[in-house]
């Protein structure tokens, strides 16, 4: 019980302090959603790097990195810390400065105002949803796979006893969105973030810590070094390159990073930042952050395909990094080791919550702004009626996540290519308001209608995301070329974007000398 008990200390801290950060509420709506504008360059580094690190690059890097091999960094880490940076700068700071100087909360506010059209924020409010919610069942699959992973083999003949003896995934799940929402629910954004930075700070310590015990716990060394060294001599040698991986698929794969310039809940945090000046820190030390994170994760993946890590055949990859923390703690540090255990638990967990909680407050923050205050006619709301609205919704989309959470599904790095495949479609449409002064709205409605209409065809044939390897086959010259879906939605999106706008009407002079004054 000791693991367990070390959680549940660690959960109870996260909800005090999220009750703390109530006392400090303003009581306006805009301190709820967005801190009153004032996160400064740390906490946005730290709340930021947070809420892009979920369970995806935790459990899912590793589980992958298991069947796949060490090209899975390559794959999005190398990538990522780059095309993030880049995104923060050329999007994330335009954004910051056309929310503040017109008050925007979402998305779908600056591009209902900037395509002069109502209809494009409703569609893009729906689509925006759909993408969320799998982004959300990520987490609460990875906390559920990882505390049953955990604790396998404690609690045989118990009521709440899952399948090899550890707590049923759906307990543990449940139990997480619960601590997720009563934070949120009371913290607002500033809870969120408080309770992204202390979070970050946990788990990129705690996994580094696991990566030492884990490699301690393999090579039976004396010294790290060696540990390292015996572990991946281990290692068969198709996981130690990618050469199995098609150069097509590899480069196409390249794309997924740009999903986070459309991410409704790294915008939200975009727009509570103090200044544009609290941008530098985050832009410089993100990269940095995603190293620190991701190559432990791939290491330990590729070392739980040896015969040193004995993980059991039947386990699923999404509960590889819960079995090696506890069985290689307790095999490092023997009666100390399921204190250890508890330990990193807590901070796989806390990569988790970071990133549940910001996406929570986003969705409800998008429905009381985008549907009730837009749509409402009649009396306007009060502040306290607007936080009580967001605070409804979030509690339904909690509600609905760990419902759909119960249904068997794919892998957790899986389902997370496949959301962040939309949120990459979208990323040209983002890019196209802020620099291309001919968008149109009809542009934007088929940029977004090709991207959810080839999202969801390639989603459907890869039987929703059961067939891990399944690809888009490009011909080419006599060549065929394995691509991954995300290329082709992104190339539909572009597609539609620049030629429909290109044949309809350019919008009025009075926006364009709005959002693209001469100055600038």
């Amino acid at each position: 019980m000791t693991t367990l008990v070390i959680v549940a200390c660690y959960l109870a801290l996260l909800l005090g302090l999220g009750l703390f950060s109530n006392r400090l509420f303003r009581g306006t709506s805009s301190d709820y959603m967005l801190a009153s504008h004032s996160i400064g360059p740390f906490l946005l580094l730290m709340s930021l790097f947070g809420t892009t690190m979920t369970a995806f690059a935790l459990v899912g890097s590793t589980g992958e990195a298991y069947r796949e091999g060490v090209g899975v960094y390559g794959l999005l880490a190398s990538s990522s810390g780059i095309v993030h940076s880049l995104c923060f700068y050329l999007v994330g700071v335009k954004l910051w400065t056309l929310g503040r100087k017109y008050h925007y909360r979402t998305q779908v506010q600056f591009f209902r105002e900037r395509l002069e059209n109502e209809g494009i924020g409703v569609i893009l409010f729906v689509l925006l949803v759909a993408l969320v919610i799998p982004y959300l069942l990520i987490g609460v699959l990875a906390s559920g796979a990882v505390m049953n992973g955990v604790t396998r083999g404690e609690f045989n003949g118990w009521f709440f006893a899952a399948e090899n003896g550890g707590v049923a995934n759906w307990i543990a799940s449940l139990v997480i969105c619960l601590v997720v929402l009563t934070y949120v629910f009371f913290g607002g954004m500033r809870g969120t973030a408080w309770a992204n930075a202390f979070q970050t700070a946990v788990f990129m310590i705690l996994g580094v810590v696991s990566f030492v015990v884990i490699a301690y716990g393999l090579g039976g060394q004396d010294s790290f070094l060696a540990n390292m060294q015996v572990a991946s001599q281990a290692v068969a040698e198709k996981y130690m390159t990618r050469e199995h991986m098609s150069q097509s698929i590899f480069f196409t794969y390249l794309l997924i990073p740009l999903s986070v310039g459309m991410f409704p809940h790294v915008f939200q945090h975009w727009l509570t930042a103090r200044s544009a000046a609290s941008f530098k820190l985050p832009i410089v030390a993100h990269p940095i952050f995603i190293l620190i994170v991701w190559a432990p994760c791939v290491l330990i993946g590729v070392w739980a395909t040896t015969s040193l890590a004995g993980v059991p055949p039947q386990l699923p990859p999404n509960g590889v990094l819960g079995f090696l923390v506890k069985s290689k703690a307790s095999a490092v540090l023997g009666e100390s080791g399921p204190i250890l255990a508890g330990l990193l638990t807590a901070g796989i967990l806390a990569a988790i919550m970071s990133s549940l909680d910001s996406q929570f407050l986003c969705l409800g923050t998008m429905f009381t702004t985008d549907i009730v205050l837009h749509y409402r006619r009649g009396k306007p709301l009060s502040e306290m009626q607007q936080v009580l609205l967001a605070r409804g919704f979030i509690v339904a989309i909690v509600a609905v996540t760990f419902l759909l959470s119960l249904w068997n599904q794919p892998r957790v790095f899986q389902l997370g290519v496949w959301c962040f495949a939309g949120f990459t479609g979208l990323f040209p449409l983002a890019v196209a308001a802020l620099y291309w002064k001919r968008l149109t709205a009809a542009g934007a409605y088929a940029s977004v209608v090709a991207t959810g209409v080839s999202w969801s065809v390639l989603f459907w044939r890869s039987g929703f995301a059961e067939k891990a390897d399944y690809t888009v086959d490009l011909k080419l010259f006599g060549e065929t070329y394995q691509t991954e879906p995300v290329a082709t939605i992104f190339l539909c999106s572009i597609a539609a974007l620049v030629i429909v706008s290109l044949v309809t009407p350019p919008p009025s002079e009075k926006t364009l000398a709005r959002f693209f004054p001469k100055s600038s």
